[in-house]
């Protein structure tokens, strides 16, 4: 419609300008409108009928107005109008062809009846190909990581499809190898799918810049009709062997809505957890929390996956893998009590048949003497509390009991404080007639550690019942989830037998999370807070009567030993070691790069600059290598280092630190490097990338529907070899159904009201 109304192509207009190429300049032609303008406006007003005052107003503006844009159409076109425009030379430039032949373009969506790849060959060969070659030069290539030549498209039709997609590599790549060539354009036919994470800028400049357009053409559905896809899943890269790890599943579907899939862990062959869940609206994300336990220590792949559902596109997209580093290693505990009571007695002997974590207690008898549990050494603890580093930081994480805060000393207190912040250990307060506010800790150099502002008063601490319920975060959390199920581990904890004593914590800072709340006393007061602070984490547990869960419940009920043991955990397993190691991501998907970065801290956790660290990587087949990390100048203690694993697979790396050649201490991680995986999630046609790049390069996005117009239009084109010009526009059809259109408009209207 646009070609039979303006006679030239939509391109022509949109790349090139307007000029006039009539003898007089454009200001005389301007000149002379207004004049007509003018002229025809006094003509009006004098030669209406004076009766007609109806028609001297608004209707008479009308008639001024058709009368005025027919002159200035007649003069407009004395002055010879013209639209100049770039265009491509025949036969001299190159428009290449890139199709992309990754595994996205093997489906077959629903309403298309063949494979994206097979419509795009399919497309070419209807007509589009041939009009290109009347013009140009052709050069055809196969788009996947990179781009490769082939003689046609016959070639395409046996290869069998890519592992990945790397649209912004491919086109620099061709960037670069054409840079001599007359390249007049590039048609990119593709799904939009890819893998690099988007076309980096500097690829847009270079075409921008040689102002070579890239015509997209888009296949694929835009939406899949029936599909559940997991979008991701968040699990901590290290867990405690045997302990209860909770992932973040996200998910959405389409053509599901309401129905019920079973959601299941797997560490191989082994089912680990699984949760029927029901599916959210279409197009909708959801998120579930599920509960697994990664077994023994070593290096897991854990797939999360959802069972298929009948009718689905692509199954595919229905599971995904997460590494999982289970360890092994004993952490230790520091409980500090000052008084005999039930609640020490039961918080040690939840833990007394865990292998994996130790409580070494000193508890105050008296005024100065201490009783020792868990020690390793008969000098342990046998001064009391640590006063130095290299006491207190072998501990991983510290609970004070009821113990008031003068009886630790200035210095003591201190260390408690680089204990969380700079060591990265876990601090838990406990309620109790000599804790929190009533032990004067509100006033102390702590206060600012605790999640919670204390009231700085006495009579905090009561001996009266308190009932528990799970706040909105607590019911996910790892530390409060007794049930698998979010809502049936609320009504759990509503079960739970009453507290005998509860203390008044304050408000929650800012930051902190409430996870469970009590109810004492007509009043609803936060009772068990967390926060992270510095590279550690404290807690506040305003009760000292948990025991009662497990002395008023029957004996095989194991809420108590479990709720315990999940604090614990909780309070010790992100506590950092000498070294840690990290990469940004644990699953490399089709590019092998990884960056390594190390964290390193002498024996009293002051950053290492001096330190050399070497990062020992195993891969698959018995491969191995050693690097040497870096120190990062603007971060002391910091060290780095990029590697390229050039194979699939998993990889151990250890990281070892070492100063004047003593140890100063390792951590081990994993990754691994999974190619083809990515392209089966997110198989709708990314439109928005394919259209923002042709517009950015000047080009057009093409649809299959429409793109036999493509070879009419992509002459347009100011980069290869170009002649400039001038497309008259004086007998284009709209011109003379204007000239026809606006005085039989005005003849009408003049003889409605009567003023012919």
């Amino acid at each position: 419609m646009f070609e039979l109304l303006f006679k030239y192509p939509r391109a022509v207009f949109s790349k090139g300008s307007l000029v006039l190429l009539g003898a007089w300049p454009w200001w005389v032609f301007v000149l002379f409108v207004l004049a007509t303008g003018a002229g025809l406006a006094w003509l009006i007003r004098s030669k209406l009928p004076e009766a007609s005052t109806r028609v001297k107003n608004w209707r008479a503006g009308i008639i001024w107005l058709l009368q005025f844009a027919l002159a200035a159409l007649v003069l407009f076109l004395l002055w010879q109008p013209a639209v100049l425009v770039a265009e491509l030379r025949p036969q001299q430039n190159i428009i290449a062809v890139l199709v992309d032949d990754s595994r996205s373009m093997s489906i077959a969506d629903a309403d298309a009846g063949a494979t994206r790849e097979a419509q795009a060959i399919k497309t070419l060969e209807g007509g589009v190909l041939d009009g290109l070659q009347k013009k140009f030069q052709i050069r055809i290539y196969r788009l996947d990581r990179q781009i490769s030549r082939v003689p046609n498209l016959n070639d395409l039709k046996t290869m069998p499809p890519a592992a990945a997609t790397r649209i912004g590599d491919g086109l620099k790549q061709l960037a670069g190898e054409a840079a001599d060539l007359p390249i007049g354009a590039v048609v990119l036919l593709s799904d939009g799918a890819d893998n690099s994470g988007g076309i980096d800028l500097d690829t847009i400049s270079t075409f921008r810049s040689r102002r070579i357009p890239v015509h997209t053409v888009g296949f694929g559905a835009d939406q899949a009709a029936h599909d559940v896809e997991i979008n991701d899943a968040v699990v901590a890269p290290r867990a405690l062997a045997d302990s209860r790890l909770a992932a973040k599943v996200t998910l959405h579907q389409r053509g599901y809505a309401g129905q019920k899939a079973m959601l299941t862990v797997r560490d191989g062959p082994k089912v680990l957890a699984v949760r029927q869940i029901t599916l959210a609206a279409d197009g909708v994300t959801q998120n579930e929390t599920l509960l697994f336990n990664p077994g023994d220590a070593g290096a897991k792949t854990v797939q999360f996956s959802i069972d298929p559902l009948a009718g689905e596109e692509n199954r595919d997209n229905n599971s995904v893998s997460r590494l999982v580093n289970v360890e092994s290693a004993k952490r230790r505990v520091l409980y500090v009590e000052g008084e005999p009571r039930w609640e020490y007695k039961f918080i040690r002997r939840a833990e007394q048949d865990d292998r994996l974590l130790t409580i070494v207690s000193m508890l105050r008898t008296s005024e100065n003497k201490i009783y020792r549990q868990g020690i390793e050494d008969p000098k342990e603890l046998a001064d009391g509390f640590p006063s130095r580093a290299e006491e207190l930081f072998p501990y991983q994480a510290i609970i004070i009991g009821s113990v008031e805060a003068n009886y630790f000393t200035a210095a003591q207190k201190e260390l408690i404080q680089q204990f969380v912040d700079r060591r990265g250990g876990g601090l838990l307060f406990l309620g109790g007639r000599a804790s929190l506010g009533d032990g004067g800790w509100a006033a102390s150099s702590l206060a600012d550690l605790l999640p919670v502002g204390l009231p700085n008063k006495k009579g905090t601490f009561h001996r009266d019942p308190a009932t528990v319920s799970l706040t909105s975060a607590g019911a996910d959390n790892i530390i409060t989830r007794l049930v698998e199920d979010p809502a049936a581990n609320v009504e759990r904890w509503k079960k739970l037998p009453y507290l005998m004593d509860y203390q008044e914590p304050g408000t929650p800072k800012p930051g902190a999370i409430v996870l469970a709340e009590m109810s004492a006393a007509g009043r609803k007061m936060p009772l068990l807070i967390t926060e992270n602070y510095g590279r550690g984490r404290t807690a506040v547990l305003a009760t000292g009567g948990t025991w009662r869960w497990q002395m008023s419940q029957p004996l095989e009920d194991q809420t108590h030993e479990e709720f315990w043991q999940q604090l614990l955990r909780w309070l010790v397993m992100d506590t950092p070691g000498h070294v840690v190691a990290a990469v940004p991501s644990q699953m490399l998907l089709d590019d092998g790069r990884v960056q390594f970065s190390a964290d390193v801290r002498d024996k009293n956790y002051l950053p290492a600059a001096d330190a050399h660290v070497e990062a020992h990587i195993l891969g698959p087949g018995g491969s191995a290598a050693q690097i040497e990390m870096t120190p990062d100048p603007n971060a002391p203690g910091t060290f780095h280092a990029e590697w390229t694993a050039d194979k699939t697979g998993s990889y151990l790396t250890e990281v070892i630190a070492t100063r004047d050649k003593d140890e100063i201490g390792r951590d081990v991680l994993t990754f691994a490097r999974m190619d083809g995986v990515a392209e089966n999630f997110h198989t709708e046609q990314n439109r928005d990338l394919l259209e923002k790049l042709s517009a950015e390069t000047g080009g057009r996005y093409w649809t299959a529907q429409d793109v036999s117009k493509l070879p009419g239009e992509i002459s347009y084109s100011e980069a290869g070899i170009t002649v400039r010009d001038a497309k008259e526009l004086w007998n284009m059809p709209i011109v003379f159904l204007l000239l026809l259109l606006l005085p039989s408009t005005e003849w009408l209207l003049r003889r409605k009201w009567g003023v012919v």
